[in-house]
């Protein structure tokens, strides 16, 4: 076994484990960060099996992602920074079908679907013309994405901070009164 092949099998089996890991954590926020890890590991499978396109694109799109998650579960979930216990699978036993019929579907297409084969000539240039495909009529949406994802998560960390969306989180914090002539009181 060569240490490609090594690296390979370390890194499917840190995909598997924090894909697995992903429904078995009590947090969401903890979820977040396990996906990450399942989806950094994949990227690198990509990478090494020479797709650098779809490898730093799922590492860097992945990260990204799941940072806006943990940050939104940190800020709006009912228990403190998402991290309290729960559950994260519901109807255990649809889901454990739904899983199983899923794999075996999606198996049954991967072995009998005859693949079309087109190698390309050596020497061929494919990033370029997929990054403009990609990015020339679209650089505009691509750009404002990365512009209204960065806010977010400025947002994010600016309301996630010790004052809270509704005064000092250490001093009991409530939401205002709905009823308005209970603020002219206080």
């Amino acid at each position: 076994m060569s240490w490609a092949d090594a690296i390979f099998w370390l890194l499917a089996a840190t995909a598997l484990l924090a894909g697995w890991r992903v429904f078995r954590t009590d947090s969401m926020v903890r979820a977040s960060f396990f996906l990450l890890a399942s989806f950094i590991a994949v990227g690198a499978i990509m990478l090494m099996l020479g797709a650098a396109y779809l490898g730093f694109a799922t590492i860097f799109m992945m990260a990204v992602e799941m940072m806006v998650m943990a940050l939104f579960m940190v800020m709006f979930m009912m228990n403190p920074a998402g991290l309290n216990p729960m559950s994260m699978v519901h109807q255990h036993g649809l889901a454990i079908v739904a899983g199983l019929v899923t794999f075996a579907g999606l198996g049954a297409f991967a072995l009998s679907v005859d693949l079309p084969s087109r190698p390309l000539p050596a020497g061929a240039e494919v990033t370029a013309p997929l990054g403009r495909e990609l990015l020339g009529p679209s650089m505009l949406v691509f750009e404002s994405a990365g512009v209204t994802l960065l806010a977010t998560m400025i947002c994010a960390v600016v309301l996630s901070s010790r004052s809270g969306r509704f005064g000092p989180s250490d001093a009991g914090s409530v939401p205002p009164s709905i009823d308005p002539t209970a603020q002219e009181k206080s």
